[in-house]
């Protein structure tokens, strides 16, 4: 992450923070209009902005008082340009004094999204691992309170049985959403509480027992071993490693993979030594599915589903780079539609649409799964073809190829219907495109995008649904 972004996202993590330990009712106008969120440790996502607000003055209700936020750790990462995501620790600590929710570790996830000039919170899930909230909690506040007197007459005589007992640490953790697990210096895990088996479907007798890799995939197993390493390395340089956080995929009995959050700490004796380590995993399929839905936001238009100009040039970017590496072409082709604007003035923009997504199906039938074909907005399309030939006149030839496919594929007559009984609207509509051929990092983006821009109006003055190549194409001949 870029260090001014990671400063800013900070700042405004901070400054929630500040808000909510304050119970300061500003904190609500930094809700986005499209917001979401998972209250206390309840499993119900709220989908209603004015619903939050409502849950948020409830719990400053419930404790007026100022409330201190003892951070543990906190991990900043980017989803997208638009996008960054927070996850902290904490140990909360109420102004009624009780310490049962202050031993326990609560975890805040906000997402950020950049709307307009502004950052905004557009998810928040906050919950505390072992305590059960009722509706509309943030914190188990009932529970807590209903319990306290007792606790308070018994804490000095119970103490030592709760940290010694196993049989009362798993009945703490018989209920708890999360999955509480203890592994053995060798990462054989030793204990994993009955959330597991709601979760993946393996009874608890056919994990204990097994190493900790049989839980994840390939790709989960590589993630592990890189943490492991990594506080290796940390910790061997005089740097000490508390809670270590990531996201891995589990392996479900039934063959389904369910993306988890993990929490682990290692466990040592007297001397410093690692025995073991210990942890809690939330499911977060959920999360990753609407990190994905906000990733396709962020990378592709969504009429046609086609990537967008930030994707294009991303692409374009790693494109230019592999081609100096491997001394093979790419090619950049600029399309524009020759008779839409009749389309849309005679039908409207309904027909007009219909039409975009069929030109996007029959580009993307044009070309190979390693191309990229891109909407730059209205009518307007870029392909992009990666890895022809390493001779520049072969690679000309190979992009001629297909833009003459493209240009006799979009030529062919259109139907279009805006509702399944609606009549058919025939429509002809050719194309003007303008190729550039590229290698390696002779030019720039903009340069090879205003080349391949100024082919394609060569190609409409010549008297559209025609190929134009950019004059001096770059690379050896």
């Amino acid at each position: 992450m870029h260090p001014d972004r990671q400063r800013k996202i900070r700042e405004l993590f901070d400054e929630y923070i500040a808000m909510y330990a304050g119970r300061d009712d500003r904190l609500t106008a930094r809700f986005s209009q499209n917001f979401s969120g998972y209250p206390g440790s309840g499993s119900q996502l709220i989908r209603d902005r004015e619903e939050w607000v409502r849950i948020t003055r409830q719990d400053f209700a419930q404790v007026p008082g100022c409330i201190r936020m003892e951070l543990l750790d906190i991990a900043l990462q980017d989803l997208c340009d638009d996008v960054v995501v927070v996850t902290a620790f904490f140990h909360i600590h109420l102004p009624t004094g009780g310490h049962q929710l202050s031993r326990e570790v609560a975890r805040l996830v906000l997402i950020f999204r950049l709307e307009g000039a502004e950052w905004m919170i557009v998810h928040c899930s906050y919950s505390v691992p072992y305590q059960s909230t009722q509706d509309g909690e943030v914190f188990p506040l009932h529970s807590l309170q209903e319990q306290n007197s007792a606790l308070q007459a018994q804490v000095a005589e119970r103490t030592q049985a709760l940290h010694d007992s196993q049989a009362l640490y798993r009945l703490l953790t018989e209920d708890a959403q999360d999955v509480l697990w203890r592994t053995d210096a060798r990462l054989i895990v030793t204990y994993i509480s009955p959330a597991d088996e709601r979760l993946r479907g393996f009874r608890a007798d056919e994990v204990v027992g097994r190493h900790v890799f049989d839980m994840f995939n390939d790709e989960g197993v590589a993630v592990v071993k890189a943490m492991i390493a990594r506080r290796a390395l940390e910790e061997a340089a005089g740097t000490p490693v508390g809670f270590l956080n990531f996201e891995v995929q589990h392996r479900c009995k039934d063959g389904r993979l369910v993306w988890g959050e993990v929490l682990s700490k290692p466990d040592r004796n007297a001397q410093g030594e690692i025995i073991g380590y210990h942890g809690i995993t939330r499911e977060i399929t959920e999360r990753k599915r609407l990190q994905e839905q906000v990733r396709q936001l962020a990378f592709h238009d969504p009429l046609t589903h086609l990537a967008n100009r930030r994707l294009m040039l991303e692409h374009l970017d790693q494109a230019m780079s592999a081609s100096k590496r491997s001394h093979h072409h790419g090619a950049l082709l600029f399309l524009d539609l020759d008779n839409f604007k009749p389309l849309n003035d005679q039908h409207g923009h309904g027909v007009g649409d219909l039409l975009l997504i069929e030109v996007a199906a029959r580009l993307k039938a044009c070309v190979r799964a390693a191309d990229t074909v891109a909407r730059f907005g209205g009518d307007e399309f870029v392909v992009l073809l990666c890895e022809l030939d390493t001779k520049q006149h072969e690679a000309v030839a190979q992009a001629a190829v297909v833009a003459e496919k493209i240009r006799l594929h979009l030529a062919e007559p259109y139907v279009l219907r805006a509702a399944p009984n609606a009549p058919a609207i025939g429509h002809q509509c050719t194309a003007s495109i303008g190729v550039v051929v590229f290698h390696g990092r002779d030019e720039s983006q903009d340069r090879l995008i205003d080349r391949a821009d100024a082919a394609m109006y060569q190609a409409k003055e010549d008297g559209r649904n025609h190929i134009r190549f950019a004059p001096g194409s770059s690379g050896p001949g």
